[in-house]
């Protein structure tokens, strides 16, 4: 198992690195355990579901790490939402900022993506609503060069750096525009309105961008479909229970990730001081995810942990990714706030 262990150890970056190289177009895109604290790339409809008029929401992720120097992530949104004219509607504008570092050779994407939504009020109640969003911007990619070695810099005795490494693109930076669009569907009942629920679907990379630093055309991105859904629903005035979904298929790829957090109000039930989130998530056939997760009005901390499930875990002995989440939900001091005007969302 040492043997196993250090020829993975040493095998598992280059792997990572060929498949960029090479712009597979079975490529899977940077996913999160914590997905329901990166909305945004979920589906950009989602943008503003939530009760706020601002949101900003960050998620880390190491993976990997135990065993070989794979991936370090970061996801950064802010969204801030705005009524329209004197109606019930309201338009969120948001971006998606997102970092992804891999590899011994530093491969490393930065997304920044503008995202823009409209929610259209379906009833006069203010608890019913279809929002259609979009989402596209400016992808780069890098890699350091200095650090990429190839079978063709071996000089049939050993390693020889003073060797060219083989290797036919010269640029090791590139860039593309790369577009989302989606549409959900949310609504509040119950007593006072206090529960919730959301459906969502989306379609990601609609114009199929060129994912290679050699820039041929056979390595288009494929489209990535996200189904997505939500349930908060409460038990009595102190606890309730959310219930998270993710469904994607890129190219021959799917992903499933489902669960569900436990959570009670510290304090008075209208007010509290505290909400204690606890629950856990399953990313089938690939992660067992705890999740622990504090309410401090008006910030949110989560950490979470993936225990490997896959076949990988024999290597991994189980370990996976750590997470950690923090995020800011408030209240702007103007003139027809969501906090009067809108019951839902309320997740």
């Amino acid at each position: 198992m040492k043997t196993l262990n250090c020829g993975l150890k040493n095998i598992l970056p280059v792997l990572l690195l060929l498949a960029c190289l090479e712009g597979n177009v079975q490529a899977q895109d940077i996913h999160f355990s914590q997905f329901f604290e990166a909305p945004l790339l979920r589906n950009p409809s989602l943008a503003g579901i939530f009760e706020g008029d601002v949101r900003v929401q960050m998620v880390y992720r190491d993976q990997w790490n135990s065993f070989t120097n794979a991936y370090k992530s970061g996801s950064l949104n802010a969204e801030y939402k705005m009524p329209v004219g004197k109606g019930d509607d309201f338009l969120t504008a948001g971006i998606q900022i997102l970092y992804d570092r891999a590899g011994t050779a530093g491969l490393t994407t930065t997304n920044i993506l503008p995202a823009l939504n409209y929610h259209k009020s379906l009833n006069s109640n203010k608890t019913t609503y279809l929002s259609f969003g979009f989402m596209g911007g400016l992808v780069e990619k890098s890699i350091d060069r200095s650090k990429v070695t190839t079978n063709a810099q071996y000089d049939g005795v050993a390693f020889n750096p003073a060797l060219a490494d083989g290797e036919t693109f010269a640029n090791p930076k590139y860039d593309y525009f790369d577009g989302s669009v989606g549409a959900s569907f949310n609504a509040a009942f119950g007593p006072e309105y206090v529960n919730s629920y959301f459906i969502g679907l989306a379609y990601h990379h609609f114009n199929r961008p060129r994912n290679s630093f050699y820039r041929n055309a056979a390595s288009a991105l494929n489209p990535k479909i996200v189904a997505s859904g939500g349930l908060k629903f409460h038990i009595d005035d102190n606890t309730f229970f959310t219930l998270q979904a993710d469904y994607s298929n890129q190219g021959s790829f799917n992903e499933t990730i489902a669960g569900v957090l436990y959570s009670y109000k510290v304090g008075e039930a209208d007010a509290p001081q505290y909400i204690i989130h606890g629950g856990a998530f399953l990313r089938w056939k690939d992660a067992f995810v705890p999740v622990i997760k504090i309410d401090y009005n008006p910030f949110s901390v989560a950490l979470s942990y993936d225990v490997n499930v896959s076949p990988l875990k024999t290597v991994s002995q189980g370990r996976g990714g750590v997470e950690l989440s923090i995020s800011y939900i408030g209240f702007l001091d103007r003139d027809n706030t969501s906090k009067n005007k809108m019951l839902c969302p309320r997740f």
